[in-house]
């Protein structure tokens, strides 16, 4: 699945598809796939509380925004590996993040020209 999603990514960085139209295949790809035998009716597991389910990127180049994408939890660590010029800290960080479940902004970083990341969980 990690080859799946890092071609999605790439289309998005390359420009072929855009964010939007990149976030249902990124979401498909997080889903487990259909039983092809249903057994039994198993209780569903429900989440607790308001834990984060995605992930959110946005990238803004001199003021605007250029990347606005969401990624399944289930592929943040995949995803983070491919972000340009995120410190091994700023990494740790995110993922400690999502470990403990911290819903909110991780990581909002603008320098002068209007060029910035922001990462949150949703």
């Amino acid at each position: 699945m990690a080859d799946e999603l890092s071609i999605v990514l790439r289309l998005v960085a390359d420009g072929r598809i855009s964010p939007e139209e990149a976030a249902p295949l990124i979401e498909a790809l997080g889903r487990e796939p259909a039983a092809r035998e249903d057994p039994a009716p198993v209780p569903a597991l429900r989440r607790t509380g308001n834990d984060p389910r995605r992930l959110r990127i946005r990238v803004k180049e001199r003021g605007r925004q250029v990347v606005n994408l969401q990624i399944p939890l289930t592929f943040a660590d995949t995803a983070l590996r491919m972000v340009p010029g995120l410190s091994s800290e700023q990494g740790s960080r995110i993922r400690a993040a999502i470990a403990t479940g911290t819903a909110g902004t991780i990581l909002d970083i603008e320098d002068e020209d209007g060029d910035g990341v922001l990462i949150t969980t949703e």
